[in-house]
């Protein structure tokens, strides 16, 4: 009796194993969003803008509060010589505040990185969700892909694009830092 229980309890432990650390995993963007902190933290910067150099004509700025958030918006913009005029003079929380509110529809992004620890597919008790925004859809990453009328593996595949969109962001802000 006693090793059916065994063996009845390990394919729903290993079940429960794989599906925590499938959610445990430290996302791409973790480490970059670190050193962003750290580079703008160095500079005594709260705010940083640039160019995306993995799309033409797209933009990226981030506000940040230290150790609490680094919110992140990017996308085109209908006067782009506005914004090379701003990015030449330093003026990174204009051009986030532009971003945020004025991208071109249709190619904005949004990420909350709270924590400022990168995007995680879940976060641990009782704390905020990370959220991502593109193309007029906003994820919460808490974890409850049912809430959001996904299935498990597209709330997977939403948070591995997101995450993927996020360190092309990073990457571009560290480049103007450096």
């Amino acid at each position: 009796m006693r090793n059916v229980l065994v063996r009845g309890c390990l394919p729903v432990g290993l079940f429960l194993l794989v599906a925590a650390s499938a959610f445990a995993q430290e996302s791409k963007s973790a480490a970059l969003a670190k050193q962003l902190a750290t580079a703008l933290d160095g500079k005594k910067l709260d705010s940083i803008a640039a160019k995306d150099p993995a799309e033409p004509d797209t933009y990226v700025g981030a506000l940040y509060f230290p150790g609490l958030q680094l919110l992140t918006a990017a996308g085109k913009y209908a006067a782009p010589a506005l914004l090379d005029a701003r990015l030449g003079k330093g003026e990174y929380r204009d051009i986030y505040i532009e971003l945020f509110g004025a991208a071109t529809a249709g190619t904005k992004v949004f990420v909350e990185d709270l924590g400022v620890d990168g995007l995680k597919a879940r976060r641990q008790d009782n704390q905020p969700a990370d959220n991502f925004e593109a193309a007029g859809k906003r994820l919460a990453f808490d974890g409850d892909w049912r809430k959001q009328q996904l299935s498990e593996q597209d709330y997977q595949k939403a948070f591995a694009a997101a995450d993927a969109r996020y360190v092309q962001l990073l990457t571009a802000l560290l480049a103007e830092l450096k």
